[in-house]
């Protein structure tokens, strides 16, 4: 039970925030109003993103530096929950962005980075299915990852702070600072932010235990298809 102690504390504070983000007290603020409780999963949710995008791209640089595939596993694993998440970050900033600006996917340098950014590891997942060899399917794949990762921090951090946005903080926007300092907010945001992390955590490491199933399983079909023609030509 010791190693799974971090399994049930995920779960604990995803569901004090889901329960506490609907039904706590929030700032009133025009514009936003009610929608400012979006805060507590849009946010988290690319923080933990970004935190699994690095990860992936960790263990890309560890296989090009020990060599082992496993790492390889992992950093494509890793890369497919932070998707995922990027997904659900989209769609909850969709649903932000029509009360608060009118429109579900603005013309905006943020948005618009996103966009490039998760085309970016779209072609990824691409780049790797168009390999059968494995050992050489790892090496490109994992350059490239890397590559991505390097695009995609600037893409959504850097550039919409370079020119105009409507997301606070970005291109002269007042920053969303005075009112995520408030305790309403921190108190359930800061919380959001560790639990949907753990939470990527542990899908990817389902999926990294699923996928060892199954190519153990693949080497045993392939194992007994081999044995079966030696037989055969006996």
């Amino acid at each position: 039970m010791r190693q799974y102690w971090w399994k049930f504390l995920s779960v604990l504070i995803l569901f004090y925030v889901f329960v506490a983000g609907l039904i706590n007290s929030v700032p009133r603020l025009p514009i936003l109003n009610e929608t400012i409780r979006n805060s507590f999963y849009h946010p988290p949710l690319w923080i933990a993103m970004m935190t699994l995008l690095l990860l992936s791209a960790v263990f890309s640089i560890r296989f090009l530096s020990k060599g082992k595939m496993l790492d390889d596993l992992w950093a494509i694993e890793f890369a497919n929950t932070a998707i995922l998440f990027g997904v659900l970050g989209c769609i909850t900033g969709s649903v932000w962005a029509y009360f608060a600006w009118g429109d579900f996917w603005p013309n905006d340098p943020k948005t618009n980075g996103v966009a490039v950014g998760m085309l970016l590891y779209v072609a990824y997942f691409i780049l790797r299915a168009s390999f059968e060899d494995e050992l050489r399917r790892a090496r490109v794949s994992a350059i490239y990852n890397i590559f991505a990762f390097a695009m995609f921090i600037p893409l959504i951090m850097i550039l919409p702070r370079l020119t105009d946005s409507l997301h606070p903080g970005n291109g002269g926007n007042p920053g969303f600072n005075q009112y995520d300092q408030d305790k309403s907010i921190t108190m359930i945001i800061r919380p959001a932010f560790i639990g949907f992390t753990m939470l990527g955590l542990w899908i990817t490491q389902l999926r990294f235990r699923t996928r060892r199933i199954e190519i153990v399983l693949d080497d045993q079909q392939v194992n007994e298809k081999i044995s079966q023609t030696c037989i055969s030509n006996e």
